[in-house]
This record gives structure tokens, C-alpha cells and sequence, in this order.
């Protein structure tokens, strides 16, 4: 019995931005996500996740890391899926876990990992020589 598998040809883009390191870098990171993502003709059902991923992970590593920071996007499609892998790796936090630097309401913030969490169907943090890279996929049909 022969088995015929799904030769449908696997499609990678990938692009790399590099982070200003101040808060109204935010807004202008998610404008130009938005046109690429729209360019890469990511499937429309996860695009606003995927804004609201890049604006907190980009918002964390703005205000909670060391520069430099860079926002890495890669959209893959093959055999009917697309996934959109969000990273953002910075040069490690400013202050230790659990301190807010002055001025910022802890009542506004903290709230990133958990909205990551809920829109992605896989996310993680991973700790290397010179920094910190968060990452989020997000799949579609």
C-alpha cells in the first residue's frame, strides 16, 4: 500500500527590525509590522494577534531591558498552515524582576505575558549570552 504524502512546498519570509530604544518607537514598529505582514499576505484571521504580541513584547523590551533590541518576524506556510513566529530579543532587564522603574503605575502594567499568552499557541522566553529573546507563533488555517 503506498502512502502519498502532501508535497505542497513549505514557504519561509523573515524579516529582522532594529529596536529605538524609546516609547513612541512602539506605534511606528506596528505601523511598518502591519504593511510587512500585509505584504507577506498573512493569513487576516491572526494579524491584529499578531499587533497586539508585537506591541507588547516591543513595549517590554523598550521599557524593561537595556538596548540594543531587535524585533524578528518569520511567516511560514506550508500544507495549508501559516505560523508567525513574534521575536524580541533585548540585553537584559534594566532592574530586577519585580521592580517597576519610577513613575510607572504597576496597575497598568504587567499585564504583557498574559495577553501573549492568551493569543499565541506557543510562547517562550529563552536567557542567552548577552540577552534575553521572547518569542510568541501564532497559527492560522
Amino acid at each position: 500500500m503506498a502512502v502519498q504524502l502532501n508535497t505542497m512546498p513549505r514557504q519561509a519570509v523573515e524579516q529582522v527590525f532594529p529596536l529605538p530604544h524609546f516609547t513612541g518607537a512602539v506605534s511606528a514598529v506596528r505601523r511598518r509590522v502591519r504593511a510587512l505582514l500585509a505584504d507577506w499576505n498573512v493569513y487576516p484571521q491572526i494579524v491584529d494577534d499578531a499587533l497586539l504580541v508585537v506591541t507588547e513584547l516591543v513595549t517590554n523590551a523598550i521599557v524593561h531591558a537595556l538596548p540594543p533590541a531587535e524585533l524578528r518576524l518569520t511567516w511560514v506556510r506550508s500544507d495549508g498552515l501559516g505560523t508567525l513566529r513574534v521575536e524580541v530579543t533585548d540585553a537584559g532587564r534594566v532592574l530586577p524582576a519585580g521592580q517597576s522603574p519610577a513613575g510607572i503605575d504597576p496597575d497598568e502594567h504587567g499585564r504583557g505575558e498574559e495577553i501573549v499568552h492568551a493569543l499565541a499557541t506557543r510562547h517562550g522566553i529563552h536567557v542567552h549570552v548577552g540577552g534575553v529573546t521572547r518569542w510568541a507563533d501564532l497559527v492560522a488555517a
